[in-house]
């Protein structure tokens, strides 16, 4: 079906400029969105659950209520992907395309959900996830695998690997994605996208799943630094289901912050965090990048607290609230639950209780470290993948170059060591390899400390270029 490419090509933020305006309305933008999805699904399976149906009623309603101009909070009809992970009152929902909610459809929204609804989205649909999340790269029994749009044969990554291909071609201007380990920030670094793994509590979480841990985010996917802010602005909030949840900040903080570029000072860097190999042609870009923020300015000093014990730390603490979380539905529905719950659940269950207890005492010790280490430092920066896409149908990686990974997600142990930290770190596209395939940075701030991160992000973003701007048509290949 035809569309204006032009409002695809649009960001977020200038698209929610014209919509508080009414220079263009929210049906105009569903329309558009549709006609790209129409496009660009066959090729890369971003977004298997449509509800264009409830999008343009929504689109309606929002078009005849009253304008909020001074709003900052408020997005007035931005098309929004989510991911199939949370849920969207009256839409299908299967858990990230689990055969046993196949045809599950949701009764209520997740909170944020409800505030990013509540602040003028309009939800396209659901982008594609592992099942329950429970892996680097998009695939399921249901729906296969998300494709990537630089190159139709690879992964995505994962878990919110649909919402990241969602934003990259521009079927929506911003998409709704979750981050345990990686689940944002992979799939930003692979997409050539903006990913931000808030603080836990800062967006709130559904009711369901384990709310008392602080691994598990919520948090936005754009395609700027500015569409990042913004979004977060529309999803942060103060909401009582959820035991972690933080006071909201000022309206329209968050975009100013991102809106704001600051020079950082002392800025650490490392690039394998003490935790994994990296692939020779992404520590190429990646060094590429950091000589090109020292020469802007930033203070970039080759060192980085010691967070070697990330992996092990990992595994366990992931492993035991698995294995609260999943081993009820294991008991009931056997070998129906994917293997990588399986494999989780049974690592965790064979754990001895000290060596549980002395993770959490290793993780301490690695979050003062770093703390200390905050102290003198603004900020960590790090890549934030260790490798370029690999094929979409692969459930995980073997090895990379000589080195051979123990577990089927230890290939990401660069982002979730990070994860264990409970810091706000944001994945920026900062070039690519010689083939074409995108790579990204990871940026760490302090604890809370979005605003601050955001003005980083946004400056190396004008040093870097904004390389996730604007759309990509995709790549298809064979």
């Amino acid at each position: 079906m035809p569309y204006d490419r032009a409002l695809i090509d649009l960001t977020a933020t200038e698209a929610v400029a014209l919509l508080r305006r009414r220079a263009v309305s929210p049906a105009e933008l569903v329309e558009a969105a549709a006609g790209r999805i129409a496009e660009v699904e066959p090729a890369v399976n971003a977004v298997p659950i449509l509800c264009l149906d409830r999008a343009q009623d929504r689109a309606r309603a929002i078009a005849a209520g009253a304008p909020r101009p001074h709003d900052p909070n408020w997005l007035a009809g931005l098309p929004v992907t989510v991911k199939d992970l949370d849920e969207v009152a009256g839409v299908r929902h299967t858990f990230g395309g689990s055969v046993l909610f196949e045809n599950y459809v949701s009764e209520r929204s997740s909170p944020s959900v409800e505030l990013l609804e509540g602040n003028g989205a309009v939800t396209l649909g659901k982008s594609n996830s592992p099942e329950f999340g429970f892996n680097a790269s998009t695939i399921n029994a249901l729906f296969g695998p998300t494709r990537n749009p630089f190159d139709t044969r690879l992964t995505v990554g994962g878990s919110s690997g649909g919402a990241a291909a969602s934003v990259a071609t521009g079927e929506a201007w911003m998409a709704l994605g979750s981050d345990l380990g990686a689940s944002i920030r992979l799939p930003a670094a692979f997409c050539s996208v903006v990913g931000l793994r808030p603080s836990p509590g800062r967006v709130p979480r559904a009711r369901r799943g384990m709310s008392f841990s602080m691994l598990p985010v919520v948090g936005p996917i754009t395609r700027t630094v500015a569409d990042c802010g913004l979004m977060l602005d529309a999803i942060a909030g103060e909401v009582w289901t959820d035991p972690l949840s933080l006071p909201g900040a000022a309206p329209g903080a968050f975009g100013t912050a991102a809106t704001t570029p600051r020079k950082p000072g002392r800025v650490g860097f490392s690039m394998d965090l003490g935790v994994t190999p990296v692939d020779p042609e992404v520590a190429a870009v990646v060094e590429a990048a950091i000589a090109r923020l020292a020469d802007a300015g930033a203070g970039i000093e080759r060192k980085a607290p010691d967070l070697s014990q990330g992996r092990d730390v990992f595994h366990a603490i992931r492993g035991v609230n698995h294995l609260a979380a999943f081993a009820p539905m294991i008991a009931q529905h056997g070998e129906r639950v994917i293997p990588e719950i399986h494999s989780s659940t049974e690592r965790a269950a064979s754990l001895p209780i000290a060596d549980y207890a002395r993770a959490e005492n290793a993780r301490v010790a690695m979050f003062q470290r770093l703390m200390d280490f905050l102290e003198e430092h603004d900020f960590l920066i790090c890549p934030t993948a260790v490798m370029t896409p690999f094929p979409a149908e692969w459930r995980r990686v073997e090895r990379l170059g000589e080195h051979e990974f123990d577990s089927y997600i230890d290939w990401i142990a660069i982002t979730f060591t990070l994860s264990l930290t409970s810091c706000p770190v944001i994945s920026i596209p900062c070039g690519f390899t010689a083939g074409g395939m995108p790579v990204g940075l990871q940026v760490l701030g302090r604890p809370r400390g979005e605003d601050a991160l955001l003005r980083m992000a946004a400056w190396c973003e004008e040093v870097l270029g904004a390389f996730g701007r604007k759309p990509v048509d995709p790549m298809i290949r064979h």
